[in-house]
């Protein structure tokens, strides 16, 4: 009796013997392949930590700069913001929204949510 053979071994045999890469295998593994990077880095201790509490806007602006791009030369994937929530502040926090500004202008920064410890007043970063 004649064996049936899975029309999906019989292509990737004849992908594998013509050297063809199968671009929707390699997009699917490399997609999950990213989704466990980024669930990895989540759950991951950041590599540095900063604390920019009592700074002006532009001193904030300078420090985050400073550190963002050092985290970067040192090839860390994930960083820690300490801004404090503002309480002092009059009307939005001046800190949050100097970090959340930088964060949509920053060329490497990827990712980011609430740290475990102090909530919206301690953010972390993915970088990319």
């Amino acid at each position: 009796m004649k064996e049936k053979k899975d029309f999906g071994d019989i292509l990737d045999r004849w992908n594998r013997s013509n050297d063809i890469t199968d671009k929707d295998k390699q997009s699917s593994a490399e997609t999950s392949t990213n989704a466990e990077r980024r669930s990895r880095l989540r759950r991951k201790k950041p590599d540095a930590v900063i604390d920019i509490h009592g700074l002006t806007r532009d001193e904030a602006w300078e420090e985050l700069q400073r550190f963002f791009d050092d985290a970067r030369r040192q090839n860390m994937e994930k960083i820690l913001v300490i801004h404090g929530k503002g309480i002092h502040s009059q009307g939005e926090a001046v800190l949050k929204r100097v970090m959340r500004d930088f964060i949509q202008t920053c060329p490497f920064a990827g990712e980011s949510g609430q740290g475990k410890t102090g909530g919206s007043g301690v953010p972390w970063v993915l970088l990319k």
